[in-house]
């Protein structure tokens, strides 16, 4: 389970928002977490998970557990991971 931490940005690998990347807001347990874009930024709802659908980046932002949406967004552009939030990976 290391590397899936709060704060750790995230690729989704399954689904609709496939290539996109995502900040991990809480680890439920050891099969979910709960990730969001945010919405505003990249189009990723704030959603549960499975941990096994989401790759890890070496990337991370400094945001507290259950961060709003709002605060995420403003931890991104702090960190300037703007850009890096908005570009896609292929799957």
């Amino acid at each position: 389970m290391a590397g899936f931490d709060v704060g750790r940005i995230c690729v989704k690998l399954l689904g609709r928002e496939a290539g996109k990347k995502c900040v991990i807001l809480d680890v439920v347990d050891k099969n979910f977490a709960l990730i969001t874009g945010p919405p505003k930024l990249n189009t990723v709802k704030r959603r549960r998970v499975n941990i096994q659908h989401i790759e890890a980046t070496s990337e991370r932002i400094e945001i507290k557990k259950g961060a709003t949406d709002e605060e995420v967004a403003k931890a991104l552009e702090k960190a300037k991971k703007n850009s890096f939030m908005k570009s896609e990976v292929k799957p």
